[in-house]
């Protein structure tokens, strides 16, 4: 079983790196965008997994190892 985790800055926190490609959108010409945040993206392959235990295990190890707690958030998918 194939998951997807996605972790950003809690909307509490100052993202630069997202600000900053922010502004090279608008420097280009795309005053459409409004805000930019970047993330991180991890696919994890579980072996021997139930969609059960997957659904208590992820969050655990997104949580405890993929995360901070403290100025980020995650979601997370099933892929397959």
């Amino acid at each position: 079983m194939k998951v997807r985790i996605l972790v950003s800055f809690k909307d509490s926190v100052l993202d630069p790196q997202g600000q900053t490609v922010k502004n090279a959108l608008l420097t280009l010409g795309y005053g459409f965008v409004r805000d930019v945040r970047q993330g991180k993206v991890f696919e994890l392959d579980l072996e021997g997994v139930s969609e059960d235990e997957a659904r208590r295990l992820v969050p655990e190890i997104a949580s405890k190892v993929l995360a901070n707690p403290i100025i980020e958030t995650f979601v997370w998918d099933i892929l397959a």
